[in-house]
C-alpha cells in the first residue's frame, strides 16, 4: 500500500510564566505538537467544478465547529473567502433563511 506523505508541522507551544510572590514560577509545562495532516479515513475526495475549480465536498458537521472557532476567534483569513461561493442544500437554505427571520429583533 503506497502512503502519500503528509505535511507535518510542529508547533512549540512556550511555557506560561507568572509572578508569584516576588519570584517567576513556570505554570505549565511546555509541549511540542507534531501535526500529521488528515487521517486517510477523513481525507476527502478532489474534484473540479463546472469553472475548473479545485472541489472538496465535506459534511457541515465537519466545518461548522471550525467556522464558528474562527469566526468567534476573529480570523483575519477568512476575509480572504467572503467573496466564495458555497452550495448547500434547499432545505438547509429555507432553515437558515428562517432564523435569520426569526433572530430579528423586534421593533
Amino acid at each position: 500500500m503506497h502512503r502519500s506523505r503528509m505535511p507535518v508541522r510542529v508547533v512549540w507551544e512556550r511555557p506560561l510564566f507568572a509572578l508569584r510572590e516576588g519570584t517567576l514560577g513556570i505554570m505549565s509545562a511546555s509541549h511540542l505538537k507534531l501535526y500529521c495532516g488528515p487521517t486517510e479515513a477523513s481525507t476527502p475526495t478532489l474534484s473540479k467544478s463546472d469553472t475548473g475549480q479545485n472541489c472538496v465536498t465535506v459534511s457541515v458537521g465537519e466545518v461548522l465547529p471550525l467556522l464558528a472557532d474562527a469566526v468567534s476567534s476573529q480570523r483575519t483569513w477568512l476575509s480572504d473567502f467572503e467573496d466564495d461561493e458555497i452550495t448547500i442544500t434547499a432545505d438547509l437554505y429555507e432553515v437558515l433563511m428562517a432564523y435569520q427571520y426569526f433572530r430579528r429583533p423586534s421593533a
